[in-house]
This record gives structure tokens, C-alpha cells and sequence, in this order.
């Protein structure tokens, strides 16, 4: 399931609009709207302010490249 997904069905549970969430969050409408449908990738920034209001966290997984010699790239 991807973020679209996770936003679309949390909000439905708690049963909040995409205004509502707007507004709680102080995210722009518009904003909330293109997470949805999935034409923006939101910042780590707005995601955050979205999950707060949602009752959720975000959790970063960073994993380290490897290329082809087996060697980190930094």
C-alpha cells in the first residue's frame, strides 16, 4: 500500500474530509488533494504535520547503496 493509500484510508476511519485534514494540519487543500490522487510526493515536512493529525508517525528507513565492487556510496 502505498502513502495515497495509507492518507485515503486513515482519513476515512477517523472520518474527516481532505478540508478538514487542511486545515487540522495547515496544509494547503490543493496539497492534500495531490497526496491523494497521488500526483505529489509531500516533503518530510508535510507528511509529518499530515500523520500527526491522522494519529500516525512516520518512520524512515535509510539504507546504505551498495554499487557494483560492493563498496558503500557515499
Amino acid at each position: 500500500m502505498d502513502i495515497k493509500e495509507i492518507i485515503k484510508r486513515r482519513r476515512s476511519v477517523l472520518r474527516i474530509t481532505q478540508q478538514d485534514l487542511a486545515e487540522l494540519s495547515g496544509v494547503s487543500l490543493r496539497t492534500i488533494k495531490d497526496i491523494e490522487s497521488g500526483s505529489a510526493n509531500p516533503s518530510l515536512g508535510i507528511l509529518s504535520k499530515v500523520a500527526d493529525i491522522l494519529g500516525m508517525e512516520v518512520i524512515l528507513n535509510v539504507k546504505d547503496k551498495i554499487n557494483e565492487t560492493g563498496r558503500s556510496i557515499h
